[in-house]
């Protein structure tokens, strides 16, 4: 017996550490150690990953400011569930699905019902980033960002399905619209290249921080006012839910892209990184916003929303 103590890892706490420290720290071994068994796939991390040159001295400094395990994530996730499916259910028991105007349910089926696209390919590139992530606390923040983008795809369909009731055919075009229709090609190119984005470090920004943020204020906040402005409160509530996830995924990524941008180095490449991506998500929230009849200045406001994070996270100075 050596003396040591069962989470040795973390005897430099000098107290007991939480369950967050516990289920997150160095849960990653190959970082440091390299695979047990050499397959291609070690050539892909060596590349995309230990190759990236997104670099961090310790990527264990990192800490999920809402320290989320996969115990308090189901206590979370339970509870905003239970509020939606209250919500949906009293939409059944009151019909009120009669009463939207059916320009207003048109406009939901050409916008809103091919959302399930997009959100779905958010969630794959989520999920890749937390797949290459250096470090076990990077890598569940964004595996548990990828259940939430799973989670809206999930009451997208609900909600469609809902709404199938009062118009039967709503939603059925939208493959086709999310295929071919011009207001949806920005966002199905700009998915499709965050799709073939192998460096996980520029993943990570072009979708947390140059995509993400323009998308979830277009869809979770503006077309939510809108929603409440057509009388659809189901949907201004399900949407609102849908974007406390969205909250948490801006939030971990700034904690993160403040420790980051300590270093010049990493913070030039972050700014190329959006120099590159911000652009192509300023056109593609244009369209959509012409679609949902939103007024001329809503692109520039989710565009100034997005610079606000930016500089929240130090990623700009306050002059840009």
């Amino acid at each position: 017996m050596n003396g040591r103590k069962t989470y040795w890892h973390l005897e430099h706490l000098q107290r007991k550490p939480t369950d967050y420290e516990i289920a997150t720290t160095k849960l990653l071994y190959y970082p440091s150690q390299g695979f047990e068994v050499q397959t291609p796939g070690a050539a892909w991390y060596a590349r995309y990953q230990t190759g990236s040159p997104l670099r961090c001295r310790d990527w264990e400094r990192f800490s999920d400011p809402r320290e989320t395990t996969y115990a308090k994530y189901m206590a979370l996730q339970a509870e905003k569930e239970a509020y939606i499916d209250g919500l949906l259910g009293s939409v059944d028991e009151r019909g009120s699905d009669t009463e939207l105007d059916p320009a207003w349910l048109e406009q939901l089926s050409n916008v809103f019902a091919p959302l399930r696209y997009p959100v779905h390919g958010l969630q794959m590139i989520a999920a890749y980033v937390g797949q290459m992530a250096p470090s076990g606390r990077i890598a569940a923040a964004a595996l548990f960002q990828t259940a939430d983008e799973l989670r809206r795809t999930q009451h997208i369909a609900m909600r469609m399905r809902q709404l199938q009731r009062v118009q039967p055919n709503f939603g059925s075009t939208s493959k086709e619209l999310w295929q071919n229709a011009p207001i949806w090609q920005p966002w199905r190119e700009l998915v499709e290249l965050l799709l073939v984005t192998y460096d996980w470090g520029e993943a990570l920004i072009a979708l947390n921080f140059a995509v993400k943020p323009m998308f979830d204020e277009l869809f979770m906040t503006r077309l939510a006012d809108l929603a409440r402005h057509e009388h659809d409160d189901l949907l201004a509530e399900i949407l609102r839910s849908l974007d406390q996830d969205c909250q948490w995924h801006r939030e971990w990524s700034r904690t993160l892209a403040v420790m980051l941008a300590e270093d010049a180095g990493n913070l030039e490449r972050i700014r190329g990184w959006l120099e590159k991506w911000h652009p192509r998500a300023q056109r593609a929230v244009v369209p959509i916003a012409a679609a949902l009849g939103l007024s001329p200045g809503a692109a520039e406001r989710a565009d100034a929303f997005c610079r606000d994070y930016w500089r929240a996270a130090g990623l700009v100075d306050a002059a840009r």
